[in-house]
């Protein structure tokens, strides 16, 4: 009876010492953890259950939020956010709606209020999709090379299924595929894109075709009294003594050529040759103009010269020297004795290169810097001018040197 007195008479102030704490306990949490105000931009999903209707108008990509939560929560947000913003077509049949954006949040990131959405509705035209089945139309642009002629056209699936809108659906009066046979010498086959067009030949929108694509097959041959053939550039003479040539091309490699006699024609080696180019002499990089030696009766469609480049090398060969050493360097009041005196340099370039070689052109220098009185084994440098010169080898690779007063008696 004494505890419910006491209760009785102090129920109230108990009452408020409990209200006091939860207000200090709701203050030093949100002192540490204070409310904060961020703005997101969350991707616009849509959520439906019926898969034969969509939605007609535009529909934008995202939604901008302003949220209210804890720093924390906000913090993780700006890391890691998986809000999303959706609007919910699962009852919705074919009409106008107006529809509210949703926020979809994990509980675990809760507490978190919504302040600002924008938009926050969204009015949408929904409409039924429908399919209907066309036939492929398949156009043929350009043209084949001079003297290609085109033959029998196929392709794969003669018919698609076209899927849509209901409006956008009967807008499409075919369905095309386009090949592009420019300058083709020889049968194509090809996978094809097709798209679905409507009476105005323009292309519509947001129409999903299947199949998408149709492989084409276009026949392209030679018509009678054409043929193409190989450029053969004849030669006479030879290059420089120590030069090769490395190659010799034509430009084009081949050309069209033609006949009123197909057979006249068809009895071609399968090449033509240039009138002949004169090598003599020649040490370097030519390029020419020539001229085709057709045979009679025979004409070339275009151009009768052809650019001939012509590529020349000189032959490269080894070459075993010998120099003396040449010595840099010595300090004043010494004097060196080297052994051996001489050494033997082994080299490879360009044979022309070679042969007019100077003594200047490769020498073998011993720096002797900064070396003091005594007996020292050096390696020798090798200088070599000619940038086509190679060094190969040095025999022997190190000399003697004794360095000695040069007042003293030798």
């Amino acid at each position: 009876m004494k505890i419910m007195r006491w209760l009785g008479s102090n129920l109230t102030s108990l009452i408020l010492s409990l209200l006091l704490a939860l207000v200090v306990w709701i203050s030093a949490v949100t002192s540490a953890n204070p409310n904060t105000e961020a703005e997101f931009i969350l991707p616009l999903e849509v959520v439906q259950r019926a898969s034969d209707i969509a939605i007609v108008d535009e529909l934008p990509d995202s939604v901008r939020v302003t949220l209210l939560a804890p720093e924390s929560i906000i913090q993780q947000l700006e890391e890691d956010n998986p809000l999303v913003a959706y609007i919910d077509l699962s009852e919705v049949t074919a009409g106008r709606y107006i529809f509210t954006v949703q926020i979809d949040i994990p509980d675990q990131l809760k507490p978190i209020r919504v302040l600002e959405k924008n938009p926050e509705r969204l009015e949408l035209k929904v409409s039924n999709l429908i399919s209907k089945t066309l036939p492929v139309t398949i156009l043929i642009e350009g043209e084949p090379a001079i003297g290609y002629q085109t033959g029998g056209l196929s392709w794969d699936g003669e018919a698609v299924t076209i899927t849509g809108q209901e409006s956008r659906v009967q807008e499409v009066s075919s369905v095309v595929g386009i090949l592009d046979i420019t300058d083709a010498t020889g049968t194509i086959s090809r996978t094809v894109t097709l798209q679905a067009r409507d009476r105005s030949n323009e292309v519509v929108e947001g129409i999903s075709l299947k199949p998408e694509t149709v492989t084409v097959n276009q026949a392209i041959s030679l018509q009678g009294g054409y043929r193409n053939l190989a450029v053969n550039v004849t030669t006479v003479g030879s290059v420089e003594p120590g030069y090769r040539f490395t190659s010799i091309t034509p430009a084009p490699p081949t050309v069209m050529v033609f006949s009123e006699d197909p057979q006249l024609v068809e009895g071609l080696p399968g090449y033509v040759n240039t009138k002949p180019l004169d090598l003599t002499g020649v040490d370097d990089y030519l390029e020419t103009i020539l001229e085709l030696d057709l045979p009679a009766g025979i004409t070339v469609i275009g151009d009768p010269t052809v650019l001939v480049q012509v590529n020349v090398t000189a032959l490269e060969t080894n070459l075993v020297i010998s120099r003396e050493i040449e010595i840099i360097g010595l300090l004043p009041g010494l004097r060196a004795e080297v052994s051996p005196l001489q050494v033997t340099v082994s080299v490879s370039g360009p044979v022309p290169v070679l042969e007019n070689l100077t003594l200047r052109d490769i020498r073998v220098v011993l720096d002797l810097t900064d070396l003091e009185i005594g007996t020292h084994t050096i390696t020798p440098t090798v200088e070599i001018l000619p940038d086509d010169v190679l060094f190969e080898d040095l025999s022997p690779t190190t000399v003697e040197v004794v360095i000695e007063d040069s007042s003293s008696t030798p």
